[in-house]
């Protein structure tokens, strides 16, 4: 954890939630690591801008 960043998802709780969505756990080996990395730099992004 770094203060005032992020620097990842809880992959077990996403795993989950796709589970629980369905989502075939393949589908979702290969996706999230991708939207999680778009996904934390975008938010690191938005937080720079909101405090700069």
């Amino acid at each position: 954890m770094l203060p005032g960043a992020v620097i990842g998802w809880d992959m077990s709780a996403a795993l989950a939630l796709g589970e629980a969505l369905g989502i075939p756990p393949l589908a979702m080996a290969e996706l999230l690591p991708v939207v999680e990395a778009v996904m934390v730099t975008k938010l690191n992004e938005q937080m720079d801008h909101s405090h700069g």
